[in-house]
């Protein structure tokens, strides 16, 4: 059994997955561990795609069968998302970024990791965010 905080980790590294190939590589290791994971690519002016960043964190857990079509799981991505984002904010006012939003679940505790570049021309800040929920288990 996890808590919250090995679903944390998990979506942490599901983030930083710095290839496709790594990235189907640790879902599948976590999917042994009963840790159900997602991972989607978001980029562009990230204080306007605030909205696209978090609807496309709910459908790649729905996709993926972290969470299913309900208002109650939505509303949980959404709110982890959405606070993942407010730590990536303070940096991301008026410039782009580029990177991976992760979703990782075991059983009532779901992890939502935003990991990106964020800058101008070469001129780049990384960082992470990081919102948790928990949900009735699956």
């Amino acid at each position: 059994m996890y808590d919250s905080i090995d679903v944390a980790r998990a979506a942490i590294k599901l983030a930083i997955t710095p290839t496709r190939t790594a990235e189907e590589q640790l879902l599948q290791r976590l999917r042994e561990r009963e840790i159900y994971g997602a991972a989607v690519d978001v980029g562009g002016d990230v204080v306007n795609s605030i909205h696209i960043i978090i609807e496309r964190a709910i459908l790649a857990s729905r996709k993926n069968s972290v969470t299913k079509e309900c208002h109650v799981e939505d509303g949980a991505i959404a709110g982890a998302a959405r606070e993942a984002l407010t730590q990536v904010i303070a940096k991301a006012t008026g410039l782009n970024g580029g990177g991976k939003v992760a979703i990782c679940r075991h059983k009532e505790h779901l992890s939502v990791c935003i990991f990106m570049s964020i800058g101008l021309l070469h001129l780049n800040e990384v960082v992470i965010g990081l919102g948790h929920r928990s949900l009735p288990g699956n």
